[in-house]
Protein backbone atom coordinates (compact mmCIF):
# COMPACT_ATOMS: atom_id res chain seq x y z
CA UNK A 1 0.00 0.00 0.00
CA UNK A 2 1.40 3.26 -1.19
CA UNK A 3 0.50 6.34 1.11
CA UNK A 4 0.74 9.86 -0.38
CA UNK A 5 0.41 13.25 1.29
CA UNK A 6 0.02 16.66 -0.46
CA UNK A 7 0.58 20.01 1.96
CA UNK A 8 -1.17 23.43 1.35
CA UNK A 9 -2.29 26.57 3.55
CA UNK A 10 -5.03 29.13 3.38
CA UNK A 11 -5.74 32.07 5.56
CA UNK A 12 -9.07 32.54 7.31
CA UNK A 13 -11.33 34.07 9.99
CA UNK A 14 -13.61 32.41 12.71
CA UNK A 15 -15.25 32.59 16.10
CA UNK A 16 -16.55 29.44 18.08
CA UNK A 17 -20.04 30.12 18.89
CA UNK A 18 -20.49 29.23 22.50
CA UNK A 19 -17.17 28.88 23.60
CA UNK A 20 -15.82 29.97 26.99
CA UNK A 21 -12.10 31.95 26.35
CA UNK A 22 -11.08 33.61 23.53
CA UNK A 23 -12.00 31.61 20.73
CA UNK A 24 -15.33 33.16 20.61
CA UNK A 25 -13.97 36.42 19.50
CA UNK A 26 -13.25 36.98 15.74
CA UNK A 27 -9.68 35.99 14.69
CA UNK A 28 -7.61 34.56 11.87
CA UNK A 29 -5.51 31.43 11.19
CA UNK A 30 -3.09 30.25 8.79
CA UNK A 31 -4.75 26.74 8.36
CA UNK A 32 -2.19 24.08 6.79
CA UNK A 33 -4.03 21.43 5.56
CA UNK A 34 -2.39 17.80 4.58
CA UNK A 35 -4.35 15.76 2.27
CA UNK A 36 -3.36 11.54 2.16
CA UNK A 37 -4.54 9.70 -0.21
CA UNK A 38 -3.62 5.75 -0.58
CA UNK A 39 -3.34 3.16 -2.86
CA UNK A 40 -1.93 -0.41 -4.38
CA UNK A 41 -1.92 0.06 -8.07
CA UNK A 42 1.08 2.43 -9.70
CA UNK A 43 0.28 3.78 -13.08
CA UNK A 44 2.65 3.53 -16.32
CA UNK A 45 5.27 5.77 -14.94
CA UNK A 46 5.29 4.37 -11.61
CA UNK A 47 3.18 6.86 -9.53
CA UNK A 48 0.36 6.53 -7.51
CA UNK A 49 -0.66 9.54 -8.43
CA UNK A 50 1.07 12.72 -9.76
CA UNK A 51 1.15 15.26 -6.71
CA UNK A 52 0.80 17.58 -8.91
CA UNK A 53 -2.77 17.12 -9.89
CA UNK A 54 -3.56 15.89 -6.05
CA UNK A 55 -2.30 19.42 -5.18
CA UNK A 56 -3.87 21.41 -8.01
CA UNK A 57 -7.11 19.70 -6.70
CA UNK A 58 -6.44 20.34 -2.78
CA UNK A 59 -6.16 24.30 -3.76
CA UNK A 60 -9.74 24.15 -5.67
CA UNK A 61 -11.32 22.78 -2.31
CA UNK A 62 -9.15 25.13 -0.11
CA UNK A 63 -10.09 28.04 -2.52
CA UNK A 64 -13.23 28.39 -1.52
CA UNK A 65 -12.25 29.00 2.16
CA UNK A 66 -9.12 31.57 1.53
CA UNK A 67 -9.79 34.79 2.95
CA UNK A 68 -12.90 34.30 4.05
CA UNK A 69 -14.83 34.65 7.19
CA UNK A 70 -15.50 30.79 7.87
CA UNK A 71 -19.17 31.66 9.79
CA UNK A 72 -20.51 33.42 7.04
CA UNK A 73 -20.31 29.98 4.58
CA UNK A 74 -23.30 28.40 4.02
CA UNK A 75 -21.27 24.63 4.99
CA UNK A 76 -21.19 26.51 8.66
CA UNK A 77 -24.18 27.91 9.23
CA UNK A 78 -25.75 24.94 11.41
CA UNK A 79 -22.37 24.34 12.86
CA UNK A 80 -19.00 25.89 14.30
CA UNK A 81 -16.23 26.16 11.62
CA UNK A 82 -14.14 24.30 14.06
CA UNK A 83 -10.78 22.44 13.38
CA UNK A 84 -12.48 19.30 13.53
CA UNK A 85 -15.75 20.33 11.12
CA UNK A 86 -12.98 21.96 8.94
CA UNK A 87 -11.34 18.77 8.47
CA UNK A 88 -14.58 16.67 7.59
CA UNK A 89 -15.69 19.49 5.26
CA UNK A 90 -12.25 19.43 3.35
CA UNK A 91 -12.17 15.90 3.71
CA UNK A 92 -15.95 15.43 2.20
CA UNK A 93 -15.21 18.02 -0.57
CA UNK A 94 -12.29 16.68 -1.38
CA UNK A 95 -13.53 13.28 -2.01
CA UNK A 96 -15.59 14.46 -4.25
CA UNK A 97 -13.05 14.75 -6.92
CA UNK A 98 -12.80 12.98 -9.79
CA UNK A 99 -8.97 12.16 -9.05
CA UNK A 100 -10.54 9.32 -6.94
CA UNK A 101 -11.21 6.75 -9.38
CA UNK A 102 -10.86 3.43 -7.49
CA UNK A 103 -6.97 3.16 -7.71
CA UNK A 104 -6.20 6.09 -5.43
CA UNK A 105 -9.04 6.49 -2.37
CA UNK A 106 -8.93 9.68 -0.10
CA UNK A 107 -7.65 8.06 3.39
CA UNK A 108 -7.62 11.20 5.36
CA UNK A 109 -7.29 14.91 5.77
CA UNK A 110 -5.34 17.14 8.36
CA UNK A 111 -5.80 20.44 9.71
CA UNK A 112 -3.23 22.07 11.11
CA UNK A 113 -4.95 25.55 13.21
CA UNK A 114 -1.63 26.76 14.88
CA UNK A 115 1.67 25.16 14.74
CA UNK A 116 0.81 23.22 17.91
CA UNK A 117 -2.78 22.49 16.77
CA UNK A 118 -4.20 20.09 14.44
CA UNK A 119 -7.22 17.42 13.91
CA UNK A 120 -7.07 14.10 11.13
CA UNK A 121 -10.43 13.37 10.02
CA UNK A 122 -11.31 10.15 8.28
CA UNK A 123 -13.45 7.69 7.08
Amino acid sequence: MYEIEVKAAFEAAHYIDGYAGKCARLHGHNWEVVAVVHGEQLDRLGMLIDFKVLKAELKKVLDEFDHRFLNELAMFKEENPTAENLARTIYKLLGKSEIFNGAVKLYAVKVQETPNSCVTYHE
